[in-house]
């Protein structure tokens, strides 16, 4: 079995279901072409088993399938944000910072930079 990502006419992904090829091909969750296999086990271009990463990305729900790259991007987070090209993931502009232990960071968009806070448990 296998995984497959049903996708729209403009490449956005509508769901993703666990079928093999022949279900896909029978029809009888729409034409085939709208269709379009992914790897659980694939996130940014690597296959977390060491096996042979499909698409970049697994595909889910508002994910764009990139026919060009052959690669499922997941949808922009913030305005500033730019595509990996190598992952196909957006990556913030400046990079996460190293923050002390009991201590986080949000990105803030008005800024374009990473607010550090301390945990509230």
């Amino acid at each position: 079995m296998s995984y497959f990502a049903e996708i729209d006419a403009s490449g956005i992904v509508k769901r993703v279901i666990v079928a093999n090829q022949k279900f896909i091909n029978s029809g009888k969750v729409g034409h085939p072409k709208n269709w379009v296999e992914t790897s659980y086990e694939t996130h940014e271009g690597v296959h977390k088993l060491g096996g042979i990463p499909l698409r970049k990305n697994y595909a889910g729900i508002g994910y764009t399938y990139d026919k060009t790259r052959d690669a499922f991007i997941p949808p922009k987070p913030y305005g500033s944000w730019v595509l990996s090209e190598e992952k196909c993931v957006y990556e913030p502009p400046v990079p996460f910072p190293t923050i002390p232990e009991g201590m986080t960071a949000r990105w803030n968009e008005a800024k374009v930079g990473w607010d550090v806070m301390i945990l509230d448990w």
